[in-house]
C-alpha cells in the first residue's frame, strides 16, 4: 500500500467539508431539489435539458460540442430540446409507448445522445451497445431485450441479424443505406418534419430509463436495469466527485456506451448545466492534448488506459500545448497506479483523482475528493450519503486494513432496480443490509479504500491470509523493466502448501524479454511481497487482455494458461 499523500488540490471545492457534510447529509434533501422527483412523477430530460432550454437566461447556452476531422459543432440546449423533441415525437407516432424498449448501435457521435435524450423524453428505456459489438453479442442482447426498435448507421446495420431485425417494429438509421427494408427509416430526414416541443413523459420515478450490459468478466453478461430516480445521485456525484459546475466545459472521453460514457458524458453535464465535449475520432495522444487546448477542457474524466497512452507518446508532447483551463482530471474503469499518477501530476500538472463505481451502483459512490487529499494508489473515500465497509465471508464488517469484499448500504438513487429478465441474480448482489460489489478491497484507518481485485481473483497463503492480486501487481510495476502486470493463481504448491501464481508482464521500451529478466524479477518480487505468496512463473506479452474500458480480463488469461480459446478481448463488452 502506498503511504504517500498528496495535499488536497481544492479546497474550495463543491464539496468543502467532507465530514460536516456526511454527518447531516439526508438523500431525502437531494431529492427534493428536482420538484418533479418531490411530486412523484418525473422525467430526466425536464430536469436537465427542458429546465435549461426553457430559460430564456440559459436557451443558448452551449450543452454539447460535437467534433470530428477537427470542426467543432456546438449545440444549444434550446437546439437540443428541439431535436429530442423531434426524435421524441417520431418514436411515439410510430406507435412506441413508455416502457417500449430501443437499442442503441452507433459509433461515438451526435446521434447517440440525441437517441439518449429523445428515448428519455418519450418514457422509452434505451439500451446503448458498442459499435464493435460481434454479431453473437448482438444477437444475445437483442433475444433478452425485446426492443420494440434499434437505431443503427448504414455501416453498422450488416452486423443486426437478419431474424433479430425482423422482431423490432422499426430499424432507424443515421443514414441512407444503400436499400432499406420495409421496417427501415432513415431518421433525420422523417424526424424534421415532427413537433419540436415534445413536453417530457412523465413516470413515477422508478420507472426504467436505460439497460447496460456488464462486462461478463466473471459471469454472463447481465443487463443492468436504471431509473429516472438517478438523477439524484448523477448531479450529486458530479457536483462532488467531478466538482462540477456551470462554468466548466467537461470532456468525458469514455464511449456513450460504456455507462460511464452515458451517465458522466451525457446525463450528468446535462443536469448540471455543464458544456460537454464529445469527440467522433479515434482517440490518439496529439488529438487528446489538442482537445483539452481547444475547447479549454475544464473537468477531464478519463481512464488510466487513456492516461497510460499519454504516457507512452513522451514527455515532450505536452508541453506543447497550454492546458491551463484543465484544473480537475478524474479516472474510472481500473486502478490509478500510482506511476500514472505522478507521471499526469508532473508533465500535465494536474493531479489525477481515481473513483470507484461500477455499472449496478449507476454513479461514482468512491472517491479521492477534490478537497481531501490524496492517496496515490487508493479509489479514495465513500460520498456523503454512501457507507461502505469491507466485509469478510460472513457478512461481518472487517477492521482496518483486513481484506474482504467490498459492500455499501442501499439505498441511494441510482443503485440498480433490478437485472433484466433475471430476478434471482438481481437478489444475489444483497446480504442483509449490504449491497455486495463482487470486488475485493481494503480501508485504511483513515476511511480510504483500495480496491485489490474481484472476488474470484483472491488468494491465500499458506498461513491462510487472503492477499489480493493488485498487491502483487503494484510491486511488478515497481520493476523499472515492468509496463503493465497481471497476476492469477495456478493452484496449490503440494510440497510448500503456499499458494502458486503465475505472472503475466508487458514490458517497457528498450528491455527485452529472456530468461534472466524473469528471474529477476522474481527475486525482485521476493524482496517486495509475502515470501510465502510465490510466483513461480512469469510470461511474457505484447498486452494484456482488457475490455474497451481498461478493465483487466482475468479469465482470458485463466484461458490461456489452460490453452482455452479466451475470445477476441478487444470486443468484448464493458
Amino acid at each position: 500500500m502506498i503511504k504517500a499523500r498528496i495535499p488536497a488540490q481544492n479546497p474550495d471545492a463543491n464539496l468543502a467539508d467532507y465530514a460536516a457534510t456526511r454527518k447531516s447529509f439526508k438523500w431525502a434533501a437531494m431529492m427534493a431539489e428536482f420538484p418533479s422527483l418531490a411530486a412523484g412523477k418525473t422525467n430526466i430530460i425536464a430536469e436537465s435539458l427542458d429546465k435549461w432550454a426553457g430559460d430564456d437566461a440559459t436557451a443558448d447556452r452551449t450543452a454539447m460540442i460535437f467534433e470530428k476531422y477537427g470542426v467543432a459543432t456546438p449545440l444549444k440546449y434550446r437546439e437540443l430540446k428541439a431535436i429530442s423533441s423531434r426524435w421524441a415525437a417520431l418514436f411515439t407516432d410510430h406507435g412506441f409507448l413508455p416502457g417500449d424498449r430501443m437499442i442503441l448501435l452507433l459509433p461515438p457521435c451526435r446521434e447517440f445522445f440525441y437517441a439518449m435524450a429523445a428515448c428519455a423524453r418519450a418514457g422509452i428505456v434505451f439500451c446503448p451497445l458498442f459499435s464493435s459489438a460481434g454479431f453473437y453479442e448482438i444477437e444475445t442482447c437483442i433475444h433478452d431485450i425485446r426492443p420494440r426498435g434499434i437505431i443503427t448507421s448504414p455501416d453498422l446495420i450488416d452486423k443486426i441479424p437478419f431474424e433479430c431485425g425482423n422482431q423490432a417494429r422499426q430499424i432507424y438509421i443515421t443514414g441512407e443505406p444503400p436499400g432499406r427494408y420495409g421496417n427501415e427509416v432513415a431518421i433525420h430526414e422523417a424526424a424534421a418534419a415532427m413537433p419540436a416541443d415534445i413536453p417530457p413523459c412523465m413516470l413515477p420515478p422508478e420507472a426504467p430509463l436505460y439497460i447496460v450490459y456488464t462486462s461478463g468478466s466473471t459471469r454472463p453478461p447481465k443487463g443492468i436495469v436504471h431509473c429516472h430516480r438517478d438523477m439524484a445521485g448523477i448531479r450529486t456525484s458530479a457536483r462532488w466527485a467531478l466538482d462540477l459546475r456551470e462554468n466548466d466545459v467537461l470532456w468525458t472521453d469514455a464511449d456513450p456506451a460504456w455507462v460511464t460514457g452515458t451517465v458522466y458524458g451525457a446525463f450528468a453535464p446535462w443536469l448540471c448545466g455543464t458544456p460537454s465535449l464529445v469527440s467522433e475520432d479515434p482517440f490518439s495522444a496529439a488529438n487528446g492534448y489538442r482537445l483539452l487546448e481547444t475547447h479549454s477542457i475544464s473537468v477531464w474524466y478519463t481512464t488510466p488506459r487513456t492516461i497510460r497512452t499519454l504516457m507512452e507518446a513522451g514527455e515532450d508532447l505536452p508541453t506543447r500545448y497550454n492546458l491551463q483551463a484543465l484544473r480537475h482530471i478524474a479516472c474510472v474503469g481500473a486502478p490509478l497506479m500510482p506511476d500514472l499518477f505522478y507521471w499526469v501530476k508532473k508533465h500535465i500538472h494536474c493531479s489525477p483523482h481515481d473513483t470507484w463505481w461500477m455499472s449496478e451502483t449507476g454513479m461514482i459512490c468512491i472517491a479521492n475528493l477534490p478537497a481531501l487529499d490524496i492517496k496515490p494508489g487508493a479509489m479514495g473515500m465513500p460520498l456523503p450519503g454512501i457507507e461502505a465497509a469491507v466485509l469478510d465471508e460472513n457478512g461481518d464488517s472487517l477492521p482496518a486494513l483486513s481484506l474482504g469484499e467490498l459492500a455499501l448500504k442501499p439505498e441511494w438513487p441510482g443503485l440498480m432496480t433490478g437485472v433484466l429478465n433475471n430476478p434471482g441474480r438481481h437478489e444475489s448482489y444483497f446480504n442483509g443490509e449490504w449491497f455486495c460489489t463482487g470486488d475485493i478491497a481494503l480501508v485504511d484507518e483513515e476511511g480510504y479504500f483500495y480496491h485489490q481485485g474481484r472476488n474470484d481473483d483472491i488468494l491465500k497463503t499458506i498461513e491462510n491470509r487472503t492477499i489480493g492480486p493488485f498487491e502483487i501487481e503494484k510491486a511488478l510495476c515497481f520493476h523499472p523493466a515492468v509496463a503493465e502486470a497481471a497476476v492469477i493463481a495456478k493452484g496449490v504448491d503440494m510440497e510448500q502448501g503456499t499458494a502458486g501464481l503465475k505472472a503475466f508482464v508487458t514490458l517497457k521500451k528498450g528491455y527485452i524479454a529472456s530468461t534472466r529478466l524473469s528471474q529477476e524479477i522474481q527475486m525482485f518480487l521476493k524482496g517486495n511481497v509475502s515470501p510465502d505468496v510465490i510466483v513461480s512463473e512469469i510470461s511474457f506479452a505484447d498486452q494484456l487482455p482488457k475490455t474497451r474500458s481498461g478493465k483487466l480480463l482475468r479469465r482470458v488469461l485463466r484461458a490461456w494458461e489452460l490453452g482455452l480459446p479466451g475470445g477476441d478481448a478487444a470486443k468484448m463488452q464493458d
